[in-house]
């Protein structure tokens, strides 16, 4: 692929951004810990993600108090497409939040972003990437509309990002790793359509990673195109029952026709310093504490090696390894540097990247016996090779010695969920460094 040439300088001293997805409560804690800069959650009501873990405003005071802890920011997404019944009660939500010391909302709606202007002035003004907002002269209209910072739609290039930054002054967050909407983001409507959730309030069944056979114009037999996700709903079934047969041209095992490849812009790193965007985004609130703090990790790690030596910066493999270690799907680049192809997306059987399970937690180290404590997320047993890892990029791997519960007691393996286990460690760790353990390749 064929890089284009980044001519803006850096700003001196100013690193841009790394901000990460906050699913949960435990979810922010870990990206913090692991290196983000800001976190984005949603709340009860207004976000694109209703089936996350959203937060409850008690639970934003603890997110707002540990991100203060380490100097870190807590941002809400309240980025519905609002219909006359959604606004209620917006004016008390966004004086909560303001309350709550959240630093931002992240919004896609101007009924909204007004509303917050005139209630929550305090809260910053991010327009979210469902505003679709690839071209200056439309940055330049939401700054006049008193918006702090643009989220660009991911569909905007490199050299539309550079056009924006020489052409308005205002903050500009791109997302640089993570799932890609195969639509513009937002505006799909299949979700509403097959199961009657709408994706632009929340409720995005994601039906673009669903399989599909393709057919030749006529009547379709129901039981190959309709798969069990989709037939979870009778309207569904209903409607592709009403006269389908036909010929179908592609019978491949577990086909996709739409379902894109994940972007990933680690090896990229200087580029996007030097387009001067201020904050880099990491989409993934539904994702794995195991991938935010794997992914974080790896993207503050290549930041700051950056500012410590531009001239000399050089890309690490082992950054780029960490983040096969999360990814679950195929990796690209996505609008950045071309268009995207037919290579882009993923038509046939998916091959999932990830081959290592989260497997532990440490919660606890006794540096006099270099036991440590481990609550165990996935089963594992002694004589296995697992892999630590801590904020930094710290990490060893050992086998699993004689495993022990709390009481002192010998265990075969560690297999109850959450389960607390003891065993010595070949290097010193601490709470909230990570265990992982390899599996095979999963198809």
């Amino acid at each position: 692929m064929q890089l284009q040439t980044v001519h803006t300088k850096l700003k001196p001293g100013q690193k841009p951004e790394l901000l990460a997805p906050g699913g949960s409560l435990e979810k922010l804690k870990f990206a913090i810990h692991y290196g983000a800069d800001a976190v984005y959650i949603g709340g009860q009501k207004y976000g694109l993600r209703s089936n996350a873990d959203n937060f409850t405003f008690e639970e934003m005071r603890e997110a707002v108090e540990f991100a203060n802890r380490y100097g870190a920011k807590v941002f809400v997404a309240a980025n519905i497409y609002a219909h006359n019944e959604d606004i209620a009660g917006i004016e008390d939500y966004l004086r909560n939040l303001q309350d709550a010391g959240i630093a931002a909302i992240i919004v896609a709606d101007p009924a909204i972003i007004e509303t917050c202007k005139r209630a929550a002035p305090k809260l910053e003004i991010h327009l979210s990437t469902q505003q679709s907002t690839v071209n200056w002269q439309a940055v330049q209209f939401w700054k006049e509309e008193d918006v702090h910072r643009v989220v660009l739609g991911r569909e905007a290039t490199m050299e539309e990002i550079l056009e924006i930054k020489r052409n308005v002054d205002i903050e500009i967050e791109t997302f640089i790793h993570g799932a890609m909407c195969s639509s513009y983001s937002g505006r799909c409507v299949l979700s509403n359509h097959f199961t009657d959730r709408d994706s632009n309030r929340g409720g995005c069944c994601q039906s673009c990673r669903w399989k599909y056979d393709l057919f030749e114009d006529g009547d379709v037999e129901i039981e190959q195109i309709v798969t069990e996700e989709q037939a979870a709903s009778d309207q569904t079934l209903k409607r592709f029952k009403e006269g389908m047969t036909g010929t179908p041209l592609f019978q491949g095992e577990d086909p996709f026709m739409m379902s894109a490849k994940d972007l990933c812009m680690i090896e990229h790193i200087p580029e996007m310093i030097r387009s001067g965007v201020e904050s880099f985004k990491i989409e993934g609130r539904m994702k794995s504490i195991h991938y935010v703090a794997t992914v974080v990790n790896a993207y503050r790690q290549a930041i700051d090696a950056y500012y410590e030596d531009p001239e000399g910066y050089e890309l690490k493999e082992e950054w780029l390894q960490e983040i096969y270690k999360a990814a679950n799907r195929p990796l690209n680049t996505g609008f950045f540097f071309d268009a995207p192809g037919h290579e882009d997306h993923i038509f046939g059987p998916e091959d999932k990247r990830v081959d290592f399970d989260f497997a532990g937690l440490v919660v606890d180290y006794d540096e006099a016996t270099g036991v440590a404590t481990v609550q165990q997320r996935n089963h594992f047993k002694p004589g296995q090779e697992v892999e630590f890892f801590g904020p930094g990029g710290t990490f060893f791997k050992q086998q699993v010695g004689e495993l022990t519960d709390e009481e002192g007691n010998v265990l075969d393996a560690a297999r109850h969920p959450l389960q607390l286990v003891k065993f010595k460690v070949e290097q010193p760790v601490k709470p909230m460094d990570m265990m992982r353990k390899q599996v095979g390749r999963k198809k």
